[in-house]
């Protein structure tokens, strides 16, 4: 796929990965909408990454359909197409048993993780359609769920894992209708990712706040780097710009449907559970890169 002088989208696009996307692109000569929910960051990304390229920056709710479709309506409004949507913004939730979530758990994680790619879908896609272009749909999912779910973060994985299936559903039809337009999932790997889904809370509405206390204090960036140093050891980080030039050298090259660092390191741990699941037993979980 050609990306110089096409056009963007992504949504989470104000900082972690998806900031490092939104560079990416620009870097390729492509014009960039930054689509998040946190209006200052809308702003500060907008005048950050208006040195590499053309920016436009939309204070964005994924979780409602009203917020896409004007997404959609500005970007059409300024730059006349979409040729890439990075559906990619999320939330975590906290590590919890399944009887121990509460119901606003799963509704505003999966309002954002779920619903947000939905809306990202129902909004962009017809008029990506209808413009005949060459274009890509990319859906951010998570190893945690769409590979092997951690057993503590079911509401997380449970959504990661809709995600990776629909993204699937989304490409083969793609394909069948003899559309100009693909899907894939982008997988973030390669280590400890520096992103704000540490801090999810932070943009949990009060109406979805949770209706019982946390079973368990969050982690976060800075208390996991102070125990590394008190214990002595580094943490392996993944650079997230790096990260990002998987998608953009896949989206440039053949175009798999899965972007991921070392993808061959999904299958093992793919055979090993589907030999489980063949004799009927529940897949012994394994800590490794996936959790």
């Amino acid at each position: 796929m050609e990306l110089e002088g096409r056009v963007a989208v992504v949504t989470g696009g104000a900082g972690g990965i998806g900031a490092a996307l939104c560079r990416a692109f620009l870097d390729e000569g492509m014009r960039v909408v930054v689509a998040d929910v946190q209006p200052d960051a809308v702003d500060a990304a907008v005048a950050e990454l208006s040195a590499r390229g053309e920016v436009l920056g939309v204070v964005t709710d994924v979780s409602r359909p009203e917020p896409l479709e004007e997404l959609a309506d500005r970007t059409w409004e300024r730059f006349g197409a979409c040729h890439v949507l990075v559906n990619n913004a999320g939330v975590g939730a906290p590590s919890a048993n399944v009887w121990e979530t509460t119901v606003n758990d799963w509704r505003w994680v999966h309002g954002v993780n779920v619903m947000g790619v939905v809306h990202g879908i129902l909004a962009f896609v017809p008029r990506m359609i209808a413009a005949g272009e060459p274009g890509h749909v990319v859906n951010t999912s998570s190893g945690d769920g769409g590979i092997e779910p951690l057993p503590g973060a079911s509401v997380y994985a449970s959504s990661k894992a809709a995600v990776s299936t629909l993204t699937e559903c989304l490409a083969q039809q793609l394909r069948s209708e003899g559309t100009a337009l693909q899907a894939s999932v982008f997988y973030p790997s390669g280590g400890l990712l520096r992103t704000g889904l540490w801090e999810s809370d932070r943009t949990r509405p009060a109406e979805l706040a949770r209706e019982k206390p946390r079973p368990t204090e969050p982690m976060t960036v800075a208390k996991l780097e102070a125990m590394a140093e008190t214990q002595g050891f580094d943490l392996p980080w993944q650079d997230l710009d790096e990260l990002a030039r998987v998608v953009v050298d896949d989206l440039r090259g053949d175009e798999p449907f899965i972007h991921m660092i070392d993808r061959e390191s999904m299958g093992p741990t793919l055979r090993r559970r589907a030999d489980a699941l063949e004799q009927g037993r529940l897949p012994e979980h394994e800590k490794g890169p996936l959790g």
